[in-house]
C-alpha cells in the first residue's frame, strides 16, 4: 500500500533535511560547479578551484567529504547533485549547452538557481511517451502534456552515497495521472504531485541550501546597479 501524500511543504522539508548544512564558500563552491557542469563537459578539480579563487586542497576537501560527487577515471567532475555529464534520462538544455539530469526534480531545482531558462526533454518510463517543458525562476512553462505529472519519495535520512538509488530513481515524469499512478502503485512509499507543484517543492528545499551565497549575488547585483545610475 503507498503511503498517504504529504502536503509540498512536508516533502520540502524533508528535503530540506536530508542535504549537507554547507558554510557561505562551500556554496558559492557548490554553485559555482553547477554552472560550470552546465556545459555538458567533465570538471577539473583545478579549473573549479580557479574558477572561484579557493586553495585546490580545500576544494578537494570539500568534494571528498560530499555526497554525490561523481568523477571519471581522470579523476575529472562528471556528476554532481542532479547533474551528470551523460547517462541519465532527463536531458536538460541551456544556452551554456547540453546535460543530464539525475531525476524529474533535478532540473526544477538547479535551472531556477543558476539560469535564466532551461529546456527540459524526458519519457514517461511506463508509455515512452515523449515529455517537454521550460524551466524558469518564475515556475514552469511549455508543458507538453499538460496532464503531466511527477512521481515522488519523500527522502526519511541525510542523502548519502547512494542518493541516485535510494532516492532518484523513484522521481520521474509522467505523460499523465494513468501511467503515474500505475507506476506508483508497485512502487510503495511514493506518490505523484503535478509538475506545478514539484517546482513548488523545488523551490521551497533546494534554494535554503544556497541562502547565503544567493543573497551575496542579490546583493552584488544591486550595487552595480546603483553604480550604473
Amino acid at each position: 500500500m503507498n503511503a498517504v501524500r504529504p502536503t509540498v511543504e512536508t516533502v520540502a522539508e524533508a528535503l530540506r533535511s536530508a542535504v549537507p548544512t554547507l558554510d557561505p564558500e562551500e556554496q558559492r563552491l557548490a554553485l559555482r560547479l553547477y554552472r560550470m557542469l552546465l556545459a555538458g563537459k567533465p570538471v577539473t578539480t583545478a579549473e573549479l578551484a580557479s574558477s572561484v579563487r579557493m586553495d585546490l586542497s580545500t576544494v578537494e576537501a570539500a568534494l571528498d567529504r560530499w555526497p554525490g560527487v561523481f568523477r571519471d577515471r581522470n579523476a575529472r567532475i562528471v556528476g554532481f547533485w542532479g547533474l551528470a555529464v551523460r547517462g541519465m534520462p532527463h536531458r536538460m538544455t541551456t544556452e551554456a549547452g547540453d546535460i543530464t539530469t539525475w531525476c524529474a526534480l533535478d532540473p526544477l531545482i538547479i535551472a531556477p538557481l543558476v539560469t535564466a531558462e532551461a529546456r527540459v526533454e524526458s519519457a514517461d518510463p511506463v508509455s515512452g511517451e515523449p515529455i517537454a517543458l521550460t524551466v524558469t525562476p518564475d515556475g514552469v512553462r511549455n508543458l507538453v502534456p499538460e496532464a503531466a505529472r511527477v512521481s515522488m519519495l519523500a527522502p526519511e535520512g541525510p542523502f548519502g552515497h547512494d542518493v541516485v538509488e535510494s532516492f532518484c530513481h523513484y522521481v520521474h515524469f509522467f505523460a499523465s495521472e494513468t501511467t503515474g499512478e500505475r507506476w506508483v502503485a508497485e512502487h510503495p512509499g511514493t506518490f505523484l504531485l503535478t509538475v506545478d507543484e514539484a517546482f513548488e517543492v523545488a523551490t521551497r528545499s533546494w534554494p535554503a541550501l544556497f541562502r547565503d551565497a544567493l543573497a551575496g549575488l542579490r546583493g552584488a547585483m544591486d550595487g552595480a546597479e546603483g553604480l550604473g545610475r
